[in-house]
């Protein structure tokens, strides 16, 4: 996320986000009941919906994703009414990160999958530069000019060709906290990087250890440095450094890591230390804030609004022991990092364009939205699809702020740099989480890794 939850996936997009009325309680509302289809209607059409589809019986199609667990078991649910409405037969094949490489594997036997997932602008280019990856027909196209502002039609384009149509989001920039222990510690929401850093010490001196951190998965560090360095370099700085126009030896980099290391480089504000955090995976590190009640191993836990998923596996009420606010600013403004995950197809067919199609509507969408831990780009998915009061507020801000994002930094750069375990970035970060001091040395591996994959 990376989940994708990573977000997933998303390139220059930091939202601007309403970040201020992300620090709501967060309660449990229900959505519209989906309803049966009225008997004697056309099934390519939900009751309701404008969208067409094709009859597809006896058509079988493939879709490769890396989700796994709820993530997964939720999009089949989407998947099958599109099996309702079409007739046609949609396999889910679970795929292995980095996917770019699985698709890589599948092209060179000869049985790509008709659609996959790609979570990195970056992918998306890559797999166009190798040939794999096919257009977007015109119905697809409409679709997408239909419910998609233009900025996220342009993410999922290449030299001005349609390639992927963006169906996951995600707000990659939160901090979710464990209540009871905040209220143990009077400790409050903080807004600044100054004040966040206080909150930690209160948290400390309370008892419990501020910060959970999942740096066995490299792709959460890489957010928590892109945070920091949107909102103390800027916009403009942010966009040259995904480009690599600026060197990741540039000084602006270096500011970011050491504002990053006033936290990595305080061993006791970890859970588990160093070592410890280098070794969390991102799901336990959810799972260790909202478990042990007042006395967890981590207070704090920093990542996207998919946590909520991971949130509901441990005793934790989202809204009530388990509540958000919008990772603090570091320069001016709090920064808002986005990800996400784009729909491209890799063999072509009416049936293939026809669930592209699909996963542009509104229709798609909603069924996800209803199920919760999920965010869509889709402008006209309507907000009472959404379970809870934040993710409400999360996907209104996203569509309310149009053209006005960044995109997870990470995923526009090559996969070989920004999205594969063990190498480039999230190897870089990893080491640093280790060894917080080394600031100049992980400067010149970035650079290093950086030079090499760009070239690539």
């Amino acid at each position: 996320m990376r989940s994708t939850l990573r977000t997933p996936t998303l390139r220059r997009a930091a939202v601007a986000l309403a970040v201020g009325s992300l620090a709501v309680a967060l309660t449990s509302c229900g959505g519209d009941d989906n309803g049966d289809e009225p008997s004697g209607k056309d099934p390519s059409k939900s009751s309701g919906s404008s969208l067409q589809l094709p009859k597809l019986d006896g058509k079988t199609l493939e879709i490769a994703a890396v989700w796994t667990g709820d993530e997964q078991k939720n999009f089949k649910q989407v998947l099958a009414e599109f099996e309702k409405r079409t007739g046609a037969k949609v396999t889910f094949v679970p795929a292995q990160d980095p996917i770019i490489n699985f698709i890589g594997s599948k092209v060179a036997g000869g049985s790509p999958p008709d659609v996959a997932m790609l979570p990195q602008p970056g992918a998306i280019k890559q797999a166009v530069d190798k040939k794999w990856a096919k257009p977007l027909d015109k119905d697809v196209q409409a679709e997408l000019a239909k419910n998609y502002s233009q900025g996220w039609q342009d993410l999922g384009k290449v030299d001005g060709q349609s390639y992927g149509a963006y169906y996951k989001a995600a707000n990659k920039s939160l901090i979710w906290y464990n209540t009871a222990v905040f209220e143990n510690a009077a400790a409050k929401e903080p807004k600044t990087w100054k004040e966040f850093l206080t909150t930690c010490q209160a948290l400390y001196d309370s008892g419990v250890t501020p910060v959970s951190v999942g740096g066995a998965d490299g792709w959460p560090l890489t957010d928590w440095f892109e945070n920091i360095y949107l909102s103390q370099a800027g916009p403009e700085k942010y966009d040259q450094l995904a480009a690599h126009k600026i060197k990741w030896t540039d000084p602006s980099v270096k500011q970011a890591l050491t504002t990053l290391a006033q936290l990595w480089g305080k061993s006791d504000y970890l859970a588990g230390g160093n070592k410890g955090a280098v070794q969390t995976e991102f799901t336990k590190s959810v799972e260790q804030t909202f478990t042990g009640g007042d006395q967890p191993k981590g207070a704090m836990v920093y990542e996207g609004d998919f946590v909520q998923v991971n949130i509901q596996q441990t005793k934790a009420k989202v809204g009530t022991d388990a509540k958000v606010f919008p990772f603090p600013a570091v320069g001016d403004q709090a920064p808002v990092v986005s990800g996400g995950d784009a729909a491209v197809i890799f063999k072509d067919s009416p049936a293939a364009q026809a669930l592209v199609k699909f996963l542009a509507s509104p229709d798609a969408a909603t069924i996800q939205a209803k199920l919760g831990g999920y965010l869509s780009p889709n402008k006209n998915v309507e907000l009472s699809a959404y379970p809870n009061t934040v993710q409400r507020t999360i996907a209104k801000a996203l569509v309310d702020s149009g053209d006005s994002f960044r995109f997870d930094m990470s995923d526009q750069t090559p996969q070989a740099f920004g999205g594969t375990p063990g190498k480039g970035e999230w190897k870089a970060l990893q080491d640093f989480l280790t060894n917080p001091k080394d600031i100049a040395g992980t400067q010149r591996t970035l650079e290093a890794d950086a030079v090499k994959a760009y070239k690539d």
